[in-house]
């Protein structure tokens, strides 16, 4: 399909002429709906009705088919039978039509018949290099005043705004549209892609972001066409614009088996992988669609907050402290107001006014006192934008409030967002306000949601940049063990082939003698020194602690020969039909945290890099955060202060931090393993040591399954 170029998509949702193959007069069906939206929009172009079955559809002549228009239009609407769909396509691509925006139903979401369908429609489309929209979509709309396209079959009709809208359910597409007239939000573009068999999410930011009229993208996705595509198309276009999402399914609908503690762990963290995913990429996640939309009030009202701190006036105690703890949960904060402001403040205000942060002014103040002191708050050089909550009283009108708040506003370039309560009607007021660049809401802690998006994507836009580092790798050693275990059809590493692999990427592990015998095992642990570790070496087991394969803190040889013994008895009675192919003597580590890194190979993602605290409770714990490899820096940085368990790392109760520089550079070198080499498709390093600052990080356990080979 030729789509994904910004040049093409444009031509799609600016065409000169609209054939609508399906139009129709029939009160209810879709063909009517649509074709009557196009001509009340004022669609600036040419709209042919097609329809054996009418002579002409709204007024305008109707065409029996697409052979007989005077013209090949620019963008052809399909609204016509799933099984006639493969033909109309045909009918425009020989007629030279560039775009197809198909809203008919009963392909890939049906299933078999449909799916098989809908490929059809694909080869044909690309048969005659056409962009194509759907199928089993809303349709699409542009406000530009060039272009005024509504191909959808809404009954409402946005104003015109800065706001684009892309989605993948149709159904919902109505209820935004409804939304947005209510809530007076204008829309530049809405794109509804339905079973995105050509254009998806991907190719439309691409699109999105170059266009002028495009302030702020939404996006509503129940899954993503390409997650590494979008990661790389949302980075570019953060860069310049916002992108906020609404990503549906958060919870987990089931695991598959994985043979490695990561692998389990990215399949039932599917959330949290997207939640990175858009971390990576400078998105902005809500958690519901209001929170979606009142975070684009914000963006597209054109507000700087330069930085997260937030100053809160108020002339009601309640709402001022719900905005305050709403603050703290957003990332906010609030500083107090300097001595001199307080001073100046004092001179102002009533006596029991609080003037700390936030400030409440109590309610007998007036218009003048509301501009004055927001003015003072606002001089502040610590803070960067402003949430005036104002509750109207008998001698101060909602008209009078508002007014105060635009006087206040001319005199400085912070953000002002405003909430306004009230027994009467305050919608003039809040219509007022957002006339003049104020968005407005109905309650605190939507009003700090939306500041609080602003303070990140400014972070998001000024964060120091870092660029991907490469390290030394012995290639010999890679090549050689991955020939070995090609050559053996091995696809789970035996721990030393694992081990060597690693340790050719600059993972560093102890000291390990492998042995068959208990007396080789003491003459190794005497060679080694105590205390040691003792573990089976088996490729059929994947976790040895399930089994009793693991012994720590062997300190003589007595010990040793007894730990042999239960060994050898657990791991027969737990895993009779595994290949005992010997045991390791290692040296123990002493000190340090254990911590889990980790790779897992995802369909949609590719390479991720998985990290979190680990040891024998990660999957119960399962204290996590993942990133798509390869890592920057910055990103693993942030990727390890993300863990709830990061206090531990940085020391606590008088505890030596530890090596964190060590940690993330390991976390790096795992990230080059895993873009490296796609044969890898899990990795387990479980334990990593990460020993106190100044001492490294050491890997005591390692698990390498690789993808089966394609001889």
């Amino acid at each position: 399909m030729v789509v994904g170029r910004s040049r093409e998509l444009d031509e799609l949702f600016r065409p000169a002429s609209v054939a609508v193959i399906g139009a129709s007069n029939t009160p209810g069906k879709v063909g009517t709906s649509l074709f009557r939206n196009i001509l009340q929009a004022g669609f600036r172009g040419v709209a042919y009705p097609v329809n054996p079955s009418w002579k002409s559809v709204s007024g305008v002549r109707c065409y029996p088919g697409v052979e007989d228009l005077p013209e090949a239009p620019d963008l052809g609407v399909v609204i016509v039978p799933a099984p006639a769909v493969p033909d109309v396509v045909d009918q425009l691509g020989k007629i030279g039509t560039r775009g197809l925006v198909i809203i008919s139903a009963g392909f890939r979401e049906v299933g078999g018949a449909g799916l098989a369908l809908e490929q059809e429609v694909v080869r044909r489309a690309q048969r005659y290099s056409m962009s194509l929209v759907g199928p089993n979509c809303f349709g699409v709309l542009n406000t530009h005043p060039d272009v005024s396209l509504n191909a959808t079959f809404s009954e409402n009709l946005p104003s015109r705004g800065n706001i684009a809208f892309v989605s993948q359910s149709g159904a919902l597409c109505a209820g935004i549209l409804a939304y947005g007239v209510a809530e007076r939000i204008g829309f530049s573009r809405f794109v509804s892609v339905g079973n995105r068999a050509g254009i998806d999410e991907n190719d439309l930011l691409h699109s999105l972001g170059k266009d002028p009229a495009t302030r702020v993208i939404l996006l509503y996705v129940e899954s993503l066409a390409n997650g590494r595509k979008f990661l790389e198309a949302a980075r570019e276009v953060t860069e310049q614009k916002p992108v906020l999402v609404i990503k549906s399914g958060r919870t987990a609908a089931g695991e598959r088996a994985a043979r490695s503690h990561t692998g389990s762990l990215a399949q039932s963290g599917r959330d949290q992988l997207y939640d990175a995913l858009f971390e990576q990429s400078g998105v902005l996640r809500a958690d519901t669609l209001g929170d979606l939309f009142r975070m684009a009030k914000i963006f597209a009202s054109s507000l700087r907050l330069d930085g997260p701190r937030l100053a809160i006036l108020t002339n009601s105690g309640g709402p001022g402290i719900v905005a305050a703890d709403a603050a703290i949960r957003n990332g906010l904060e609030l500083p107090a107001p300097s001595d001199s402001a307080r001073a100046e403040l004092a001179l102002r205000l009533p006596k029991i006014a609080a003037l700390s942060n936030p400030l409440d002014m109590t309610a007998d103040v007036g218009a003048d006192q509301y501009r004055e002191t927001l003015r003072t708050l606002l001089a502040n050089p610590e803070v960067d934008g402003a949430l005036v909550i104002a509750t109207p009283t008998g001698t101060m009108t909602g008209e009078l409030v508002a007014q105060a708040i635009l006087d206040a506003k001319r005199s400085s370039e912070k953000a002002i967002v405003a909430c306004l309560f009230g027994l009467t009607d305050l919608s003039h007021e809040v219509e007022f306000l957002e006339g003049q660049g104020v968005p407005t809401f109905t309650f605190p802690e939507e009003a700090i949601q939306g500041l609080g998006s602003l303070a990140r994507f400014h972070a998001w836009r000024t964060r120091p940049r870092t660029e991907y580092r490469t390290f030394p790798v012995e290639e010999a050693v890679v090549r050689q063990t991955l020939a070995e275990s090609q050559s053996a059809g091995v696809t789970v590493l035996p721990e030393y082939a694992a081990r060597s692999l690693l340790s050719a990427y600059g993972i560093s592990f102890p000291k390990v003698v492998r042995v068959t015998r208990v007396d080789e095992a003491v003459r190794a642990a005497d060679g080694i020194g105590y205390p040691v570790v003792l573990k089976v070496a088996s490729p059929d087991i994947s976790h040895k602690t399930d089994v009793g394969g693991v012994a720590v803190g062997i300190e003589d040889g007595e010990q040793l020969r007894g730990a042999w013994e239960r060994m050898e008895r657990s791991v027969k009675s737990a895993a009779p039909t595994a290949r005992v192919e010997g045991f390791e003597v290692e040296a123990q580590i002493q000190g340090g945290k254990e911590v889990l890194v980790g790779v897992q190979r995802d369909p949609d993602f590719g390479p991720i890099v998985v990290f979190g605290m680990g040891g024998i409770y990660v999957e119960v714990l399962r204290d996590v955060t993942f990133r798509l490899a390869p890592v920057r820096p910055l990103s693993v940085q942030r990727m390890v202060e993300s863990i709830k368990s990061f206090a531990l790392l940085k020391g606590v109760r008088g505890e030596a931090p530890s090596d964190l520089d060590a940690l993330e550079e390991a976390i790096e070198r795992i990230s080059q393993l895993a873009t490296d080499l796609p044969q890898v498709v899990e990795l387990d390093l479980n334990p990593l040591i990460v020993r106190p600052k100044g001492q490294g990080v050491v890997a005591v356990d390692a698990r390498v399954v690789l993808a089966p080979s394609s001889k």
